[in-house]
């Protein structure tokens, strides 16, 4: 089955001759409960594909539809709450509440919706992701790999349909990344969620289920075995 389907999408910036054509035609279909990775040299078009699929970014033209919900018929208040109940997102720069404790920043999607949360996952994942002791420290006084470990289980703790990973393990070492990658599988699987990660890793891309590349703005077809 079939939870992220994007038909003919195209993502253009800009007008006239410095135009840029960041998604050029893509159609797409993500199965559910899969960990598929999205990889690509630089300006690809990775970041754009999946903002559009969180529904950061509204399409130039095509349509994208997750979880049965067609992005493009929401309203603004709509997609805020598609966003806070449907999707969890890992970005580069973490999007830390600098002025929560970690705890507080890890819970911050549910207190925005009012929900309790399920306390053993919670315990699950910040004993993962090395979290349990720096729960009530701030941001600033974790390492850039702590803050982004936050950042992974801020993602993970409304067990969203579709976790979206912009290189969630950038700040970490290699052991640390295998780790963490491993871990979003885990989860994914654990909780029948659809990770899709980018990533400039190729080490990390074979952990994944599928592997789409992305070359100026277009998928590049799988080569024929």
């Amino acid at each position: 089955m079939d939870i992220v389907t994007i038909h003919n999408v195209k993502k253009y910036f800009g007008k006239g001759p410095r135009q840029v054509r960041a998604i050029d035609g893509v159609s797409l279909s993500i199965e559910k409960s899969r960990f598929t990775a999205i990889v690509g040299a630089s300006g690809s078009g990775k970041t754009t594909l999946l903002n559009l699929i969180g529904g950061l970014y509204e399409p130039t033209e095509g349509t994208v539809i997750v979880d049965g919900i067609d992005l493009s018929v929401l309203t603004e208040e709509q997609l805020t709450i598609f966003r806070r109940r449907k999707v969890g997102f890992v970005f580069q720069d973490y999007n830390l509440v600098p002025e929560l404790t970690i705890r507080e920043n890890i819970l911050f999607p549910l207190a925005l919706d009012d929900s309790c949360p399920d306390q053993m996952f919670f315990a699950q994942i910040v004993e993962a992701l090395g979290l349990k002791e720096q729960l009530d420290r701030f941001p600033y006084m974790l390492s850039g790999g702590g803050q982004q470990c936050t950042a992974i289980a801020r993602a993970l703790i409304t067990k969203p349909s579709v976790v979206l990973a912009d290189e969630p393990t950038g700040s970490f070492d290699a052991r640390t990344s295998q780790n963490v990658a491993g871990l979003l599988k885990m989860t994914a699987e654990t909780f029948h969620q659809t990770l899709i990660m980018i990533t400039h890793n190729q080490e990390l891309a074979q952990l994944a289920d599928r592997v789409v590349r992305l070359q100026d703005g277009r998928v590049v077809p799988s080569a024929a075995p």
